[in-house]
């Protein structure tokens, strides 16, 4: 794996998240314009929905990339997705001599406001790492009873809100919602006082489909990949999430990088399934590698304060690709549809610094975190801003997601109906 080359001398920097060998796709706008879809490359954005309608790009059954939106793209299948890459990686390689045309269709990135990339159909969120698993089910069951015991076998999940995702950069108000102290009779209602975040990553459904897929057949499904962001509010989860799970507590926002990037950027990255201590039933066992190697991370930037990078990890220590999330999504005969977003939930590793969640960093507020300018943290507080990062790491080269961000504000006032 080596650094693809662009004309574009931005591209061309080892410490880009966009070089010629990712291509991610995205939605943006400059002023006076209505949001179209847009590649990223370097400090730059070339214009693929003016490029479609000048000839410059065509596609078999197109046009698709006229709607501001990536789903007519995502619904066509594979072998258009691999023909607009194919183009893509030509008119932008370094060897094209005739580029003054293209040049007049890119766009710098900070002259741009980015938009949500893709019309989410539905969300759904797993559960597929065994460090958070383990870590949270020993904070709330005791280390002998950490995980549950389905945990080893399937793919847990929850269906949340498609309208809660949005864009990086949107601001998230501090919700409200039932709360109960351990030593209280009865609940009363307020602000989230343990307000997270989950880092974790999201796969994007491409075409749709009817009925039982395998794991090899949800593979091809997948479009692309995001950064993903669940927020989520603990002490409104501990009081509510029995017997049915997640509800509001995970409903106020999940943020998504502005970026797709796509399975077919991300091949060469593929990582070997996790040693299993209970073999998989035979429908979700992999054909061969179906995780990623995608260095993640977390920064936490206090008002007016610096950031500070509070925990490293890996998508690789994931226990189920999205692949086989995706496939056991489909065991009921469920439908997937274009749009279909699914989140790996938090991804931890085995080392204190590597878990995905200040529940976990702070091991659920007894152990605060104490960030570059000596502000401690055990749950994040109003005017904090939280920054995943991911890429993958190549030789010389990075293929990245951009930041995934989110600015925590203060609760809004209660009306009077509320309260009395």
């Amino acid at each position: 794996m080596t650094l693809k080359r662009s004309w574009i001398d931005s591209a061309n920097s080892a410490e880009t998240d966009f070089p010629l060998n990712n291509l991610p796709y995205g939605v943006f706008s400059v002023p006076g314009k209505v949001p179209c879809c847009g590649v990223a490359i370097g400090d730059a954005i070339f214009d693929v929905a003016t490029a479609e309608a000048s000839g410059l790009i065509t596609l078999q059954g197109g046009p698709y990339l006229q709607h501001g939106t990536w789903n007519p793209l995502m619904a066509a299948g594979p072998v258009v997705w691999a023909d607009l890459r194919a183009q893509l990686t030509t008119l932008l390689a370094a060897d094209n001599a005739d580029t003054d045309t293209l040049q007049n269709l890119l766009v710098q990135q900070a002259d741009a406001q980015l938009h949500i990339p893709f019309t989410v159909a539905e969300y759904t969120d797993f559960y597929a790492s065994k460090d958070h698993a383990t870590n949270v089910g020993t904070m709330f069951r005791g280390a002998e009873n950490a995980l549950p015991p389905n945990w080893l076998s399937i793919p847990i999940g929850y269906n949340g809100r498609a309208s809660s995702v949005v864009v990086s950069g949107t601001d998230v108000t501090r919700p409200y919602g039932q709360l109960k102290a351990p030593d209280a009779d009865l609940p009363h209602f307020g602000p989230c006082a343990r307000f997270d975040i989950e880092l974790e990553l999201g796969a994007i459904v491409g075409t749709p489909s009817q009925g039982m897929q395998s794991v090899d057949a949800a593979d091809a499904m997948i479009f692309g990949y995001v950064l993903l962001n669940d927020w989520s509010a603990r002490d409104i989860q501990a009081w509510e999430y029995q017997p049915l799970g997640p509800f509001q507590a995970k409903a106020t926002a999940t943020t998504i990088s502005p970026w797709i990037v796509t399975a077919e950027a991300l091949q060469d990255f593929r990582a070997p399934a996790p040693q299993r201590s209970r073999p998989l039933l035979p429908y979700l066992r992999e054909s061969g590698p179906m995780l990623y190697d995608i260095d993640l991370s977390v920064g936490m930037t206090p008002k007016g304060g610096a950031e500070t990078i509070i925990a490293r990890t890996n998508a690789n220590q994931m226990y189920y690709s999205a692949a086989q999330q995706l496939c056991h999504h489909t065991t009921s005969g469920c439908a997937m549809r274009t749009g279909d977003l699914l989140g790996s939930g938090t991804i931890s590793g085995p080392e204190k610094d590597m878990r995905g969640s200040l529940l976990e960093l702070s091991w659920g507020g007894k152990d605060p975190l104490t960030l570059s300018g000596a502000e401690q943290r055990s749950f994040i507080e109003d005017g904090d801003t939280m920054t995943l990062y991911g890429a993958a790491l190549g030789a010389g080269f990075r293929v990245g997601f951009g930041a995934c961000t989110g600015t925590l504000l203060p609760a809004k006032p209660l009306p009077d109906w509320a309260t009395t």
